[in-house]
């Protein structure tokens, strides 16, 4: 009685094993983007980007297309959510986001390269690799802005998105390379860091600039000194506003229902909405 029961065991094990095996060889890969690697002389490392083509996209017209920067663009990060939003937006009966090419930085060393170096002792001892943001605008600038214009078929449209360090990031460029790009999608920016030093500095705008603050019921900043989210996202967008109206549109978005772990997808979508009214595409 042992034998037959133990072949029927097998036989039951292999069955569903088999069967699998044949969905899967008559599988296809679903294929979202592309993977490229990048060397940088200003980082000295490699990069990876992860790349979004939008549908319709050829090498060989005359097409060119807009391109979203997105900041914790790894697959396992912001990537794939992301590109998400801007397929939705870019459905012919929706039509809001002009079709762009999504590029994702996939982070080596984020507390390195989204923060400038700060004064302050707890916040070294707690990261001590960072203060690396000079040398990360430089990449965007002098490697990956002519990597991607000169590989892809783009045009001057140029939006970068970032939320927590990358927020901090984004704001940072504004104020120091505003013309890097001429969208800015800031979303829970840390402006804690460094005691608010940020928020203390100039800002000139010299070209059209959209800019998106979205910042959710965050409270309390991670630093010693009080720092709150919601606070410091309204004096940024104040501090905004003071400029030149002719040369800037911002906006700000207080999403009570969200906090810093879920307000970015959110904050995205609605920034789609306030940076791309319908009427611009039709």
């Amino acid at each position: 009685m042992k034998k037959p029961l133990v072949l029927l065991f097998f036989t039951l094990l292999i069955a569903p094993c088999l069967a699998q095996k044949k969905t899967t060889e008559g599988s296809k890969p679903f294929v979202l983007g592309v993977i490229q690697e990048i060397q940088s002389a200003e980082l000295s490392e490699k990069r990876i980007l992860n790349i979004y083509l939008p549908e319709g996209y050829k090498q060989d017209d005359t097409s060119k297309y807009a391109v979203i920067y997105l900041l914790d663009g790894g697959a396992d990060e912001d990537f794939i959510h992301v590109v998400g939003l801007v397929q939705f937006n870019n459905f012919e009966w929706i039509d809001r986001v002009p079709k762009s090419i999504v590029v994702g930085i996939a982070n080596t060393d984020r507390k390195r390269d989204l923060t400038y170096p700060t004064t302050i002792a707890e916040d070294k001892k707690q990261y001590p690799t960072t203060g690396g943001s000079d040398k990360f605008i430089l990449f965007l600038e002098k490697e990956l802005q002519p990597f991607i214009e000169k590989k892809y078929k783009t045009n001057s449209s140029k939006t970068i998105i970032g939320q927590s360090l990358g927020g901090l990031f984004a704001t940072e460029v504004l104020f120091k390379k505003p013309n890097l790009f001429n969208k800015y999608i800031i979303i829970s920016p840390s402006l804690w860091w460094d005691n608010g030093s940020l928020l203390k500095q100039k800002i000139a705008l010299t070209q059209k600039t959209d800019i998106y603050i979205g910042v959710g019921k965050e409270g309390q900043g991670p630093s010693a000194t009080r720092h709150i989210m919601e606070e410091e996202a309204s004096v940024l967008y104040e501090k905004i506003k003071m400029q030149n109206p002719k040369n800037q549109s911002v906006y700000f978005d207080f999403l009570p229902k969200e906090d810093h772990a879920t307000v970015s997808h959110q904050a995205i979508f609605n920034a789609f909405r306030l940076l791309y009214p319908v009427s611009q595409n039709k």
